[in-house]
Parts: C-alpha cells; structure tokens; sequence
C-alpha cells in the first residue's frame, strides 16, 4: 500500500519523493492514526462520503475533470455528497434542491470563500478583491461599487459601440479567411479558427471597456505580455496546490519550484494592473474620451463616496475579476454554442431563419434587434446548461454550523456545487444529454439564478455581477455570424464527427480548437 501511496502523491502533486525507511515509517504511522480515526467515525448525521484514503481523502478519485468525477461519485453517494481534499472537507451540490438550500435558504451562511494561496498571492495581496474577498463590509462594499458603478444595466447599454466596433473586426476577418481560402486551391488550408477570433474578440472588448484599450500590442523578449500573462492565470488556476490540501506538506512546492511560479506569476499580474492604473492616472480618459472601469473606480477613489475604502490594490483586484471573469467565460460560451449548432443543424437552420427574418437585410444588427429573438436565447440558455462556463461554480465557505438535507455541515467547509451536474439531472430534464433549445422556449426557466435547475453564473450573493454584460456580447456576436455565414465543419466532416472533449481548467474550453470553414450569406 505504502509504495502505491507514493506513486498518488507524486501523480496528484507532481512531488518527487523517493522510498525510504524514514518515509515507510511516517506514512505507516499517519496511516494508522488516521485509520482509526475514520474508522470510529460513525456519525450518521453527516452527508454521505465515498471511501477515502489515508493523508490524500478522496483526491485519488478526482480526474482531470473534476465536474465528471463529482457527477460519478454523487450517483453513487446522493446530491449532497462530503469528500476530503486531504484534511480540507469538500460538500459537493449536485441536485437543484440542494443548490437552492444554499444560494437562497442559508445564503448568509454560504457567502464567505475558501482561503487558498492562489488567491491569496495573485488576486490582488490578501483577498482584497470582489471575488475572493471575505464576506464582510468590505466586500460588500467593492461588490457595491462594482455594480452601482460598473454593471448596472445602464453601463452596460455604454458600451455599446464597443461591442458593436469588436464584432464587426472579427466579421471582417471572417471574410478575410473565406477570401483568403477561396482563392487557395488546397483543402488542407479550408478551414480556419474560430477559437482563436473568439479569444482575441473577448480580450478585446473586456480590455476596452474595463482598462480603456487592447493590450495585445505590448511585447517582452519576444512575446505578447498581455496574452501571455491570461494564459498563465488561466493555467496556473486549475493546477493542484497540495499547501491547500495538506498544510504540514507545503513545503514541497517550495522543493518542487511551484511557490517560484507563483510568485511570479503574481508579480507580472501585480506589474501589468500597476501599470493600468498608473496610465488612467497619468491620462484620463485614455479610451477615445470614453471612460472605463479603470477611470470610474479612480472617481470612485477620489471622492470617497459614503465612505467607501477604495485604495490601489482594490482597484487592480476589481479589475482582475473583470478580466478573468469577463473574457475567458465570454469565448468559451461562443466556442460551445457554435460547436452545438455544427453538431445540430436543424437548430443551426431555425436558427438562421429567425436572424434573417427580423433583421432582414439590414447590415448591422443593433441589440434592439435582439429583443425579438427567442429562439436565439433558447440557444443560449440550451448552451449554458449543457456546458455552464465554470462547470464547479466558484467555492464557498460555510461561515457557521448548518444543516442541509438534514445533514450537518460544520463551519468552515469548502462548498463546490456542480453546475455543470445539475444541468445534466435527469429529475430535471428530460433528454438531458440531448441539446435540444426547444425545452426552453416555452419555458420559465432562467439562468439569472431564481431558478436552480440552470446556474451557469451562481445566485444569491456571490452570483457573477457581470452576467448581463457577459450575455449582451454572446447575444451579439451570435447573431452577427449565424445571419451573416454559413458554416460546415471541415473536409467534409459529418455533424456527429465533431469531437466535443472538454480540456482541464476551472473553465471548460473545448479541448481542440473549433476549426471551421464559413461561407458569406447573401440575401
């Protein structure tokens, strides 16, 4: 058992520890103290728990993609499911009934957040941002002016001419593509990527509007810092931090380089959002006279508005929320709903025959075209529950002692609910597996979290305060290229061929670029 213990460990934390007598002996030692401890451990008022091991809990049964694992496991254990991260324990929520105790029944009691050392490090020095932050005045707060002063529905009709000016680029350089690929007389060069267009378009537009304009342009030995500092947050996010789960081994991520990487990657994100505040201070304004967050958290600052706190470091953690919530959820939403419509082409089609028909041959489509367009928003909300953009919805933290499914959940226990579960329970939907927008259009279901059955974006008081702005540009930019092209999958790939692999990563991206080959519609 004790070598196979040691090949865990060094696969689940990538830690290089080596047999020895010494390290036989303390883990037959911890084996045994443990052990014991779980096996006088009869308590029934306590939720269900899958069989755990000695040191590492249940991380043995955790694969690469958590949300599948949890789904497996609760079919097994039920809807309210206890597991341990190596001494932290973990509810995982994987029933409707169950998220609604949480998000609305003990709400309060579910509002503060899991201390980890990623966020403690990048997000901004001590959880001092809207997402990470304790649950708390100052919370409160930053999730006040973030959305008073950011998100309201007001601001969000600002930008606009944003939205509007990043979707016609990346319609422009959709026709460059068929251009360029109609006069190339060779297949292999037919298709192009989508996933990469939808990633700069949500750069884009979260960059000039949150800090004023693209940063895409700025490089370092070679490289693009911008891009370059996104991929890395994203990365380093989903990676396994064993300090988190056994506080007396984290010391080994200093043997095993990993705190090294992270205190770089936190001062290169600390640098790029210095230098953001600095320019707004330097230049304000400096987004053709529109102002951006940056700009409006800076007011905020200097007028101490009732008292609110606002120094430098809430500015930055603020706008790193915006960013990292904004952009990386935004292109993989686009990413699966266009992957969803080449895999259903009858919902492609009664798509498409509904933008053509209320924007007719208007050039632009304007957000108040899309009022109109309720099967677009079956589609979208089909999407959301098939593939919600954070499969586990951020954790939570319980603040105090409390009782769910007549379970008792002790204080300071990491929650995970299971969106992506929830989404895909049979109780819930019928055809689950099937993507199938219809189930929606005569339905009161939404995802602004009321209803718990479809909760890509949370609810209660730590839900997404950007889902509206995040919708209006999915909203946008499907529309836009559903009316404008007709889209195939490339050498002459069949619909069900489409591979739909998920990667790793705190948000579910497609495993393989979308590649693609459009065609340009005209009326």
């Amino acid at each position: 058992m004790i070598p196979k213990l040691l090949q865990m460990l060094n696969e689940t934390f990538s830690i290089p520890l080596q047999p020895s007598p010494f390290m036989y002996f303390l883990l037959v030692a911890i084996s045994f103290v443990l052990l014991r401890r779980w096996s006088s451990n009869t308590n029934s008022s306590v939720p269900p728990s899958p069989p755990k091991l000695p040191i590492i809990g249940n991380l043995h049964q955790v694969s690469s993609l958590p949300h599948r694992s949890f789904q497996t496991l609760s079919q097994r254990c039920g809807p309210v499911m206890l597991l341990h991260f190596g001494s932290r324990p973990v509810l995982v929520i994987s029933s409707a009934e169950a998220a609604s105790q949480v998000f609305k029944t003990h709400d309060l009691t579910f509002s503060d957040r899991p201390k980890f050392i990623f966020f403690e490090k990048v997000s901004c020095l001590n959880y001092k941002d809207v997402v990470t932050a304790p649950y708390g005045e100052y919370w409160r707060q930053l999730r006040s002016i973030s959305v008073l002063n950011l998100l309201s529905n007001k601001m969000v009709r600002s930008y606009r001419a944003v939205r509007q000016d990043e979707t016609r680029l990346l319609i422009s350089n959709i026709l460059e593509s068929c251009n360029t690929k109609s006069s190339s007389s060779s297949s292999s060069s037919t298709a192009f990527n989508l996933s990469d267009m939808f990633t700069r378009l949500s750069h884009n537009i979260i960059c000039r509007v949150s800090m004023g304009r693209k940063y895409d342009d700025i490089e370092e030995e070679g490289g693009k810092v911008f891009m370059k500092l996104a991929g890395d947050l994203t990365e380093f996010f989903t990676r396994v931090n064993i300090g988190d789960c056994i506080p007396w081994l984290s010391w080994v991520t200093r043997l095993t380089g990993f705190d090294a990487e992270l205190d770089d990657l936190a001062k290169r994100a600390d640098t790029f959002f210095d230098m953001v505040v600095q320019e707004h201070i330097d230049k304000p304004n400096i987004g053709d006279g529109m102002k951006d967050f940056v700009d409006v958290l800076l007011s905020v600052q200097k007028e101490n508005a009732a008292g609110v706190n606002l120094d430098r470091v809430g500015i930055k953690g603020i706008i790193l929320d915006m960013f990292a919530g904004g952009s990386d959820t935004t292109f993989t939403t686009l990413e699966w709903v266009t992957s969803e419509l080449l895999r259903n082409p009858r919902a492609m089609e009664k798509l498409q025959n509904e933008v053509r028909g209320i924007v007719g041959n208007k050039e632009d489509i304007t957000e108040d075209d899309l009022v109109g367009m309720h099967y677009m928003k079956a589609v979208i909300k089909e999407t959301f529950r098939l593939h919600p953009p954070f499969p586990l919805l951020i954790p939570r933290s319980t603040r105090e002692n409390v009782k769910i499914n007549g379970y008792n959940i002790e204080a300071n226990t990491q929650v995970m609910v299971n969106a992506w579960a929830i989404g895909r329970d049979t109780k819930s939907y019928t055809n689950a597996e099937l993507f199938e927008p219809e189930r929606f259009l005569d339905s009161a279901i939404d995802y602004k979290g009321n209803n718990f059955e479809l909760i890509p974006f949370g609810s209660g008081r730590r839900g997404c305060p950007g889902m509206n702005f995040g919708v209006t540009v999915i909203e946008t930019v499907l529309a836009n290229i559903v009316q404008k092209f007709d889209w195939k999958l490339p050498d002459g790939a069949r619909a069900e061929d489409l591979d739909m692999s998920e990667s790793t990563g705190v948000t579910a991206h497609r495993k393989y670029p979308l590649k693609v080959v459009a065609t340009p519609y005209f009326p």
